[in-house]
């Protein structure tokens, strides 16, 4: 029973389908020549009945043998299955002369030969078919299934290129975030160990953060904040007041969910390039609001804009926003995509989160199929 358990479903619908399409035949057939050649001669229909199972077990060894030849060159099948259909015949016309000719005292060798001369007339195709169609169906389903299991193997290993250009992403954002926190209580160090204990324990937290962002699961856009605020109080324990952080988030997105570390390269690039080299230094502020497409995010800063030593206009070259971007896009759609603006007065990065990101996707998906 295990065994039969284990055979898939579409062969056991198949191999059933064949021997319904032979019971029909065998019981017509049967009860032709039982009413026709052979009036209330019961042993007619029992030896109908007998070729049936016959060709029932027949029918599940040809699929066996046919499996079994599988496993070798394409010529090496074609001799084989030449090889079977003539044992097939060879195994169904003895048993046909069996129950028609020697049960009814037909048992000399002039009766055999007389018997399997007229098989070899075009009565004979009926045998040979039998194998032909059983044969015909195995190769269907195999080519059937093999279209299948290519298309299931493309799509995992589009799901595991897809996992692995993510945990590249992250792991090429998570260093380039640790060096910089380190850096920036490296002068505490010595100094003020309050003070320094404070920013560990900060630095900690991130760290645990920063972890578990390797996994799939988007996080929620408070922890994703949280996470922020602990990053900024220790860029300012560096950059003193002249680090400003505003946000103006609604509450209604705090529990939008978001891919983990995805703002933290945008913050860091305006504390790098646009806040930290401006003598006055300058503020940065974090928007959040719904709008009629979706969730907006803007991160906006008053710093150096195009002045500043690496100008933010989208062909920046960083390893941040370019990764913040392939993510966004990644998982929303190229609607999601950044959209950089370097002014003289600062510069600003947005994107918005569609609210119908998956119909948005499986479009894309479409057009790049065409």
């Amino acid at each position: 029973m295990k065994i039969i358990e284990k055979i898939p479903r579409i062969w056991k619908i198949a191999y059933l389908l064949i021997c319904a399409w032979y019971a029909i035949n065998y019981t017509l057939g049967s009860i032709m020549k039982w009413q026709i050649l052979q009036p209330y001669n019961k042993a007619v229909l029992w030896n109908g009945f007998y070729l049936f199972e016959a060709i029932c077990i027949l029918v599940a060894l040809t699929f066996i043998y046919s499996n079994w030849l599988l496993r070798f060159k394409l010529g090496v099948q074609i001799a084989g299955h030449i090889g079977g259909l003539l044992t097939y015949f060879l195994i169904i016309s003895y048993l046909s002369y069996y129950f028609d000719y020697y049960l009814d005292g037909k048992v000399y060798f002039d009766d055999w030969k007389e018997y399997m001369l007229d098989l070899l007339s075009f009565e004979a195709m009926r045998f040979y078919d039998q194998y032909l169609i059983t044969v015909a169906v195995y190769y269907i389903i195999r080519y059937f299934e093999s279209l299948q299991r290519k298309d299931q193997e493309k799509s995992e290993l589009a799901l595991k290129n897809k996992e692995m250009e993510l945990s590249l992403l992250k792991s090429q954002i998570n260093p380039h975030f640790l060096f910089n926190t380190l850096n920036s209580i490296s002068t505490l160090v010595g100094t003020n160990k309050e003070k320094a204990r404070k920013v560990i324990s900060q630095l900690s937290d991130l760290f645990r953060y920063s972890l578990d962002s390797h996994s799939d699961q988007n996080v929620r856009l408070i922890h994703e904040l949280d996470f922020i605020e602990n990053y900024i109080r220790i860029q300012q324990v560096r950059f003193g007041d002249r680090l400003r952080y505003v946000t103006d988030v609604e509450s209604t997105c705090l529990s939008v969910e978001i891919p983990p570390m995805v703002l933290q390269p945008l913050i860091e690039n305006s504390v790098k390039y646009g806040i930290g080299p401006k003598e006055e230094g300058g503020t940065i502020w974090l928007i959040v609001k719904r709008t009629e497409h979706g969730i907006y995010f803007e991160i906006t800063d008053d710093g150096l804009g195009i002045n500043a030593k690496k100008v933010l206009d989208g062909n920046s070259t960083g390893v941040g926003l370019k990764n913040s971007d392939r993510r966004l896009q990644s998982t929303y759609g190229r609607s999601a995509c950044l959209h950089i603006n370097a002014g003289k007065y600062g510069y600003s990065v947005s994107f918005t989160l569609p609210s119908n990101w998956e119909e948005i996707k499986n479009e894309e998906k479409q057009l790049e199929a065409v």
